[in-house]
């Protein structure tokens, strides 16, 4: 058993980010999905596939005139770099802006996912990676996710 995970191994979540940066698959990215969520984290927590969250009995994705998932790829996304001094990894992508959102659903989180194929990949294929609070009230302006200077993801290690 390892005493310590090396920085470059924190966490499948650094890993699908950094196949992204690489470009490995071609077609792979990471994408920005909203919710209107009711269910628990406990239940959404153990789903697999975007398909799974949005089969859940309260939990959907948004669906507001103005929005449309985020695609990010290699070049939206911060050079993969762990951090030796720190023992840790910062996953870094910018803000995300979303224009002239119309009213309707409220918007209640953010989920970060990894498409291994964007070209021909669905729901069932997409792996969700991180959930976020993301309270939001659309009136048909911008909305923005302000993402911290430090990532949206924080992989440590501990000795």
């Amino acid at each position: 058993m390892a005493n310590m995970v090396l920085n470059i191994a924190l966490g499948r979540v650094a890993e699908l980010y950094n196949r992204v940066d690489s470009n490995d698959p071609t077609n792979s990215v990471l994408v920005v999905v909203v919710f209107n969520a009711g269910d628990t984290d406990a239940t959404i927590r153990d789903t697999d596939t975007i398909a799974a969250i949005e089969a859940l009995a309260s939990t959907a994705e948004v669906a507001n005139s103005g929005y449309a998932r985020k695609v990010l790829s290699d070049t939206d996304l911060t050079a993969f770099s762990p951090d030796d001094t720190n023992d840790r990894v910062d996953l870094v992508i910018a803000d995300q802006t979303w224009t002239a959102v119309a009213d309707g659903t409220a918007w209640t989180d953010v989920c970060i996912a990894y498409d291994s194929d964007s070209t021909g990949g669905t729901d069932s294929g997409i792996v969700p990676m991180t959930w976020h609070d993301f309270a939001v009230t659309p009136n048909g302006g911008d909305i923005t996710m302000d993402v911290p200077t430090a990532g949206f993801y924080r992989a440590t290690s501990a000795t």
